[in-house]
């Protein structure tokens, strides 16, 4: 296989996997060698086992961050700070980006950023989207609400007063609050219950302070 053949196949792709080259009439061993080779000249990046990007000047948009981690690690989604960042309801810029998943954990230094993975229990994996990114990329990331719950719920202490202070959240008027009680009660956890009621507190406050202004 020519870079040239590689291009074609991979078009608009900002990763892809391995599979994706392997239909048809083609040597899997001489695939993985050409992988290899270019990986070693800088041509490709390789993130993990089987999964690649094109490194510059050949990739035709910048792989998005989000999109990269669902592909690390399939059955997962992007969550906790992160989605919060995403949705401007933290104002610090976060570095690492973190996923949820039922399987065990990970962290993955790669070419495009660093990812982190974190465990969390089968029965508390839901609230997340399919959303649209930059560049026409999807992506698997939690709702607002659920991004909000998962840290909590992840971060010892995370329901105190103290804790969400700190965190010095922004925007409550984006979050909906029905949407909050209601995924706190699915998760069937006291401590998420508890941090609702003041979140809920928080938002209400928030408003008062916006009307008055």
């Amino acid at each position: 296989m020519k870079f040239s053949q590689l291009l074609e196949m991979v078009g608009d792709e900002p990763i892809f996997e391995t599979g994706l080259l392997l239909a048809g009439e083609i040597d899997p061993l001489d695939v993985r060698r050409q992988l290899s080779r270019w990986t070693q000249t800088g041509r490709l990046y390789q993130l993990r086992r089987g999964l690649y990007a094109l490194a510059p000047p050949y990739q035709k948009s910048n792989p998005h961050p989000f999109r990269v981690a669902n592909h690390l690690v399939r059955s997962s989604y992007v969550s906790c700070q992160s989605a919060l960042a995403h949705y401007g309801l933290i104002p610090e810029y976060v570095p690492v980006t973190i996923s949820l998943t039922a399987a065990r954990p990970v962290h993955w230094e790669t070419a495009l950023g660093t990812y982190e993975f974190r465990h969390i229990k089968a029965e508390l994996f839901f609230g997340y989207q399919l959303i649209e990114l930059t560049g026409e990329q999807e992506a698997f990331v939690a709702t607002p609400e659920k991004a909000l719950l998962d840290l909590i719920y992840l971060h010892p202490g995370g329901a105190s007063p103290a804790y969400l202070q700190e965190l010095r959240l922004q925007n409550l008027e984006r979050l909906d609050l029905d949407a909050l009680a209601h995924q706190a009660a699915r998760a069937d956890q006291p401590k998420l219950q508890r941090a609702t009621a003041l979140i809920t507190v928080f938002a209400r406050a928030e408003s008062m302070e916006y009307r008055r202004i």
